[in-house]
């Protein structure tokens, strides 16, 4: 009878001798290590690399449904756009033109002499472009009593054009100090600048957008 082989006796300088259970284990065995051996120099890297498209995929979803969204508020916002440039140009229309000005420089001067104003001073200087209207700076010293400022105030807004009096560095204190407290009738005097606007016609707001603009390059 032959006697079985033992682990300890195999000889793997002759496989060819060994027994059919043992080389099918060896085979079994070596396919094992040769499947881990290309698992983890190949598949472990590509498992890396799909976990990390995986996360790119859902970070690109996650941007993708913000545009979308953005996208799908777009129009509206266009629009809301659109009428609100329309009531800034409304608005705009509302202040004088370059040609009325002028006259309405002098609209204020005798509302303000209209109303019992002393005006000692009343300067208006070089105007300021803007982007969409220009302004022009008055220095102006003034005296009245306090109800005749009241009344100056009241007549610039009933003026036919809107006018706005912005008030830069201005004082306004008793005229003679030395004569008391405020009191009603009391001489008040009213100095510094003011300064008024009006809107620029197409040409004028093109030829601004164009100095710019080019202003913008040059600091570039």
């Amino acid at each position: 009878m032959k006697k079985k082989m033992a682990l300890k006796d195999l000889n793997f300088n002759n496989t060819g001798s060994w027994p059919r259970e043992y080389k099918l284990g060896f085979g079994v065995i070596v396919g094992l290590l040769i499947f881990g051996l290309l698992w983890w120099l190949f598949v472990r890297g590509k498992a890396d690399e799909l976990h990390g498209l995986e996360s790119q995929e859902t970070d690109l979803r996650a941007e993708f449904e913000t545009k979308q969204g953005r996208a799908a508020n777009l129009e509206p916002l266009k629009l809301q756009l659109a009428q609100m440039e329309q009531q800034l140009q409304q608005m705009l229309r509302q202040l004088p033109s370059k040609t009325e000005m002028p006259d309405l420089i002098v609209d204020v001067s005798q509302t303000a002499l209209a109303t019992g104003i002393s005006n000692e001073l009343f300067q208006p200087g070089p105007e300021t472009p803007k982007e969409f209207y220009a302004e022009k700076p008055i220095s102006l010293r003034m005296v009245g009593t306090y109800h005749q400022f009241g009344a100056f105030v009241s007549g610039v807004a009933s003026l036919p054009r809107v006018v706005i009096l912005t008030m830069h560095d201005i004082s306004l204190k008793p005229k003679n100090p030395d004569k008391g407290g405020i009191r009603t009738n009391t001489p008040l005097e009213l100095a510094g600048t003011v300064k008024t606007y009006r809107y620029l016609d197409a040409e004028e707001a093109a030829a601004q957008e164009k100095a710019s603009t080019g202003s913008d390059k040059a600091g570039q």
